[in-house]
């Protein structure tokens, strides 16, 4: 992939004054385009090896288009509010709303690419990586979003001359610094693994473009030619978006095998007497203050995720967790329907946005699990996005447990009838009345669809690293109290 690209090439001489003018043009005209249309984002990582004029292209690229709707991203190494959260976070937040062009000047193949030349991580590491990256970019695609990825490329013989002709000037000696020699040192080790990177991450979707970097001229013509060009094409496509792709042979809603209907076997008569559930609650609310003040619990981050049918008593359930917690340390997330900023991103974006530093709660009254649920039964979300959400959500619990995150998902599960009781006694209770409204009894209406959705669900993203909870939610004392013992418990287990 690289040896096509070590051949000096540059443009024939006076072509670059010729096409110049004419590519600023078409490029303005193509990004007010993308931001008239308005149903995709672009999204732009440039990466590759150091001096091949990566900053000279970005900058040009902001001279020539319109910075207004231009987001530009320069990642550098971690800061501490980065460390605190999944690798995958920073870039998350970086990501453009459609209708915009996103730089990313860095990019998430940069840490697994250093870590492996510097041994710092395993071949198999690597390995991970690159196929979690793969899927994040096809998450990306199928959302929508255009990926360009340019790679810029010099030999090392003209990566050497490229460092010391900047070093020996004075107006350009301060870009080169201790840090570019150390891995000039480690050229062949990075030729040999970002070669394999990249072919192992150049697909249809996400392909990656070598760009020979000797030539500025000839660099930046390139990138701005594969800019142009792929936004005019995707502009000219049909349908865009997460509904684009033909639906997937699907089948319907269908009651589940005799004897794996995990909600259907649910006892939902277990009660607790409100003398036992003050007691066992003031236990729990102090094990909990105990265990969020243990000296481990700084290497975790807990979320929370709270599900079920309407008035199955989740906020009450919330409000018995919070109460144990010191306020500083928890944020809880109510989900409702998506803003006009979070509809301009892809699905799970406002999740991510929100995920905790470590030593921090956060605690989802609804979630992502919308998708496969509320926006699956209404139809809100067509078959080729709710069914690519299942693998979508565990790929991101997974990366939020394997950064020390302590991930506890809840379904409470109440009974039909129980439902309409607490529906006629929030419309007769002064203080309550907020809490119902006409979509919660047209939900109800549809009330075996969610069932059969939510077993599906459960089925589909049940793992080790993010099981669900299962809480029989009829008598509110005996739910409140599974829920707080099991968090205290997975935390201690953690611990």
């Amino acid at each position: 992939m690289f040896e096509a690209a070590e051949t000096g090439q540059k443009l024939p001489k006076g072509e670059y004054k010729r096409i110049e003018s004419q590519l600023r043009a078409d490029l303005l005209d193509a990004q007010y385009e993308l931001s008239k249309d308005g149903r995709f984002p672009v999204v732009i990582l440039i990466s590759g090896v150091r001096g091949a004029g990566k900053g000279e292209t970005v900058n040009l690229l902001n001279a020539w288009m319109d910075p207004r709707h231009i987001h530009t991203h320069a990642f550098d190494n971690p800061t501490d509010e980065e460390r605190d959260r999944p690798p995958m976070w920073r870039y998350w937040r970086a990501l453009p709303p459609k209708g915009k062009i996103g730089m990313l000047f860095g990019s998430w193949y940069t840490a697994p690419i250093i870590d492996r030349v510097f041994k710092r991580s395993r071949p198999a590491d690597l390995v991970q990586s690159l196929d979690e990256i793969r899927r994040f970019e096809r998450m990306l695609a199928d959302d929508g979003v255009l990926l360009l990825k340019f790679w810029f490329h010099l030999s090392k013989k003209r990566q050497r001359e490229r460092l010391q002709a900047l070093q020996a000037d004075d107006l350009t000696n301060w870009r080169v610094t201790q840090r570019d020699w150390d891995f000039f040192k480690y050229y062949d080790r990075f030729y040999k693994i970002s070669e394999d990177a990249l072919q192992q991450t150049s697909v249809p979707w996400a392909p990656w473009t070598v760009v020979e970097g000797s030539d500025p001229q000839y660099r930046v013509a390139t990138v701005a030619r594969t800019l142009l060009d792929a936004m005019r094409a995707r502009t000219k496509q049909a349908t865009v978006g997460p509904n684009a792709a033909p639906p997937h042979a699907l089948p319907p809603l269908v009651p589940p095998l005799e004897g794996s209907d995990v909600l259907g076997k649910l006892d939902l008569s277990q009660t607790l007497p409100k003398k036992s559930f003050d007691t066992e609650l003031a236990l729990q609310q102090q094990r909990l203050a105990l265990l969020t003040r243990h000296p481990k619990f700084r290497e975790h981050h807990v979320i929370a995720v709270f599900e079920g049918m309407d008035a199955a008593g989740k906020g009450g359930a919330i409000r018995r967790i919070t109460a144990a917690l010191d306020a500083r340390l928890y944020r809880i997330i109510p989900i409702a329907a998506p803003t006009d900023e979070e509809r301009a991103q892809p699905y799970l974006w406002r999740f991510w946005r929100h995920v905790p530093m470590k030593g921090r709660f956060t605690i989802y009254d609804r979630s992502w699990y919308g998708r496969v649920l509320v926006e699956r039964v209404e139809k809100f979300a067509a078959p080729p996005a709710w069914s690519r959400a299942y693998s979508e959500i565990n790929d991101f619990e997974e990366q939020l447990a394997r950064n020390g995150g302590i991930i506890m998902k809840y379904w409470l599960q109440i009974s039909k009838d129980e439902q309409l009781w607490r529906f006629q006694e929030r419309e007769k209770t002064l203080h309550k009345q907020f809490k119902i409204t006409d979509e919660d009894w047209r939900n109800r209406k549809r009330w075996a669809q969610y069932q059969l959705a939510a077993a599906e669900m459960i089925g589909r993203t049940s793992t080790a690293e993010a099981p669900w909870t299962l809480v029989p939610a009829n008598d509110k004392h005996h739910g409140r109290i599974q829920v707080i013992t099991s968090l205290c418990d997975r935390i201690e287990g953690m611990l």
